[in-house]
C-alpha cells in the first residue's frame, strides 16, 4: 500500500519528534554507560533529524506493509548505534539483537501477507552470510573488525538481503568505501594517525542506506 506524500511526511514529523529525542538520550546513555548521562541539544536535533530522513526514506521505499516496520525498527537502531559507535567506539547488543528479532518477524510477516518467501529465504542466506565472512575477517584480523561490526554485519545482510543480494555487496561495498574515504580524510586532517581506531559502524550503516536508496526494489 503506497502512501500519499502529504500522510507519510506528517507520520514521520510526528514519529520523528516524539521518538527522536527519545533515541539520542538512548544512544548517550548507552555510549557513557550512565542511566542519567543527557545527550546536548545539538546531538537530540541530529538524530532526530537522522531518523526522520531514515524514516521517510522507509516509506518512499515499500509503502504501507509488514517489512515497513523491519525499515523503521532499523532506522532507529541505525542512529543509536552510529551514535554510539561514534562516542564509545562500541556496538551494544542491547541493540542489535532486538533489531535482528524484530526485522525477521516483520519479514516473516511480510511473507505471509504478501507471498515474499523468496525474499525472506535470501534475507536469511545473506545474513548468515555476513556473519560467516565477518567472523572470519574477524578471526584474522580482530584489530580490523570487532564483534560488534560481524553482528552489524548479519543484521545488515538481513535486512539489505531481503531486497536482494546485488542490494547487500553494493552496500558493503559503499560501506567499505565510505570508511576508507573517511579514514583518508581524517588522516589528511592529521585528526587520527595510522594506529588510530575508528569506528567501522557508521560506514557500514551509511554504505545500507545508499545502496537501499540507489537501487532497491521491495519484493512482492
Amino acid at each position: 500500500m503506497e502512501l500519499s506524500r502529504p500522510v507519510l511526511a506528517g507520520t514521520v514529523l510526528v514519529a520523528a519528534v516524539v521518538v527522536g529525542p527519545w533515541l539520542a538520550r538512548v544512544a548517550v546513555r548507552l555510549a557513557a554507560r550512565d542511566e542519567a548521562a543527557l545527550p546536548t541539544p545539538w546531538g537530540t536535533a541530529v538524530t532526530t533529524a537522522g531518523f526522520a530522513a531514515l524514516l521517510a526514506g522507509a516509506g518512499e521505499l515499500t509503502g504501507l506493509r509488514p517489512a515497513t516496520a523491519a525499515l523503521a525498527w532499523a532506522a532507529g537502531a541505525a542512529v543509536v548505534l552510529a551514535a554510539t559507535d561514534l562516542i564509545a567506539h562500541r556496538l551494544p547488543d542491547r541493540v542489535t539483537y532486538p533489531t535482528a528479532g524484530v526485522c525477521a518477524t516483520s519479514l516473516l510477516v511480510d511473507a505471509a501477507v504478501h507471498g515474499t518467501w523468496g525474499a525472506l529465504l535470501t534475507a536469511a542466506a545473506a545474513a548468515a552470510t555476513a556473519l560467516v565472512v565477518g567472523g572470519l575477517s574477524w578471526f584474522v584480523s580482530p584489530q580490523g573488525l570487532g564483534l560488534g561490526d560481524v553482528k552489524l554485519l548479519g543484521l545488515l545482510g538481513l535486512v539489505l538481503g531481503w531486497f536482494g543480494w546485488g542490494v547487500l555487496m553494493a552496500g558493503v561495498f559503499l560501506g567499505l568505501l565510505t570508511g576508507a574515504l573517511v579514514s583518508i580524510l581524517l588522516l589528511a586532517t592529521r585528526r587520527a594517525g595510522w594506529r588510530t581506531a575508528i569506528p567501522f559502524g557508521p560506514p557500514l550503516l551509511a554504505g545500507a542506506v545508499l545502496a537501499l536508496a540507489l537501487g532497491a526494489v521491495p519484493p512482492g
